[in-house]
């Protein structure tokens, strides 16, 4: 079978890159064009475009990038149409996404959506355009199907989360044990350059203010060391820069101070006590406050539906608050302690391993 596969951001990346090798394990003959990153590109393929050019994330920052974006969009059409798959498959990146799906279903493609756009957030409306034009829905939030099946969404199907086979692959491959005794506190910047310029400046002032720690930076290679080191010139000599390391930062981490998204996620599934962090264009912030139908922003807090980690938003994300927020998960205590049973709780939800392989079975269901 021929499969088209679009992911525009870093997590789709890992998450597309697990799936195309789930696609070639049940099908010998598996033929894949994809969007997306370096991770996908290893596991096999054809890439079309990098996400390199495509991570735009807040209104004012599309809107910049509206032309580029409409290329995109006129480039992409006519390239399925000349590979001709038997699956398109989507993973989150909605905006674009949505758009495509419904181009690809009026030419009768088959359409599986991996990661549920965020609708039970924000865009409802969104749904009854999804019903007419998704055959798939592959959730992986364990809340996501009873959402859609009170919106009579039949294709929806929970699938596990991805990142449950993501860190026990690497927590199998086995590290070296951390040496140094000074705490480390893992520093989560984001994956998108305006996410990394709003949030590293004030990580570095952390790190000259509180410096019985050691940090380090969970750097993306993907951005470039030129969306890094502008704002690294004058870092702490406590901060070490570490390069697609995420996992491996983690893993030593005593604490971590993370930018809101699959990170969030990530640092719960180490058992990594954290705070959440999040700043972007404040016109951005205001139109997303007028349509948000959600109590918190953080992965973590979502699947729990409470508050476990605290969530510092534009000003709240700031020296002060910071560092107060740190001491207390950072340093043994009952904040720490009911963290990380939160934690156990939240994995015990997610389920089982396996997500790929279940997105890829729902993929073969096109031969039918």
């Amino acid at each position: 079978m021929k499969y088209y596969i679009i992911a525009g951001e870093a997590s789709g990346d890992l998450h597309g890159s697990n799936l195309i090798r789930a696609l070639k394990a049940r099908d010998s003959e598996a033929d894949i064009r994809f969007w997306g990153g370096d991770l996908m590109a290893a596991a096999g393929g054809t890439m079309v475009k990098s996400i390199r050019d495509l991570a735009y994330m807040g209104y004012v920052e599309v809107l910049s990038h509206a032309g580029e974006i409409l290329r995109n969009i006129r480039f992409c059409k006519k390239d399925i149409v000349q590979f001709n798959p038997d699956v398109v498959v989507f993973i989150d990146y909605p905006g674009f996404n949505l758009r495509m799906a419904k181009f690809t279903h009026d030419k009768g493609y088959y359409n599986v959506y991996y990661i549920s756009p965020q609708v039970w957030a924000w865009k409802k409306g969104r749904i009854k355009a999804m019903r007419k034009t998704v055959a798939r829905l592959c959730c992986i939030l364990p809340f996501e199907q009873q959402f859609y099946v009170d919106a009579h969404f039949p294709q929806a199907t929970y699938v596990g989360h991805p990142l449950l086979d993501e860190v026990a692959r690497f927590r199998a491959s086995g590290q070296e044990p951390d040496t140094d005794e000074r705490p480390l506190i893992a520093l989560l910047p984001g994956s998108r350059k305006q996410e990394v310029r709003k949030m590293l400046p004030v990580m570095m002032q952390l790190a000259a203010h509180r410096k019985e720690y050691r940090y380090e930076v969970a750097a993306m290679s993907l951005l470039g060391t030129e969306c890094y080191e502008p704002l690294l010139a004058n870092k702490p000599d406590n901060v070490t820069v570490r390069y697609d390391a995420t996992y491996e930062i983690l893993s030593r981490a005593r604490a971590a101070v993370v930018c809101s998204g699959t990170a969030t996620l990530e640092a719960a599934l180490f058992r990594v006590p954290q705070v959440v962090c999040y700043s972007a264009n404040l016109l951005s912030i205001f139109i997303a406050g007028t349509m948000l139908h959600i109590k918190y922003i953080s992965l973590v807090n979502l699947i729990a539906d409470q508050p476990v980690v605290r969530e510092l938003i534009q000003t709240d994300f700031n020296l002060a608050t910071l560092d107060s927020e740190l001491r207390l998960v950072a340093n043994d205590g009952p904040q720490r302690n009911k963290m990380l049973d939160a934690y156990d709780q939240i994995i015990n939800l997610l389920g089982h391993q396996g997500a790929s392989d279940r997105v890829a079975q729902e993929c073969l269901r096109a031969r039918n």
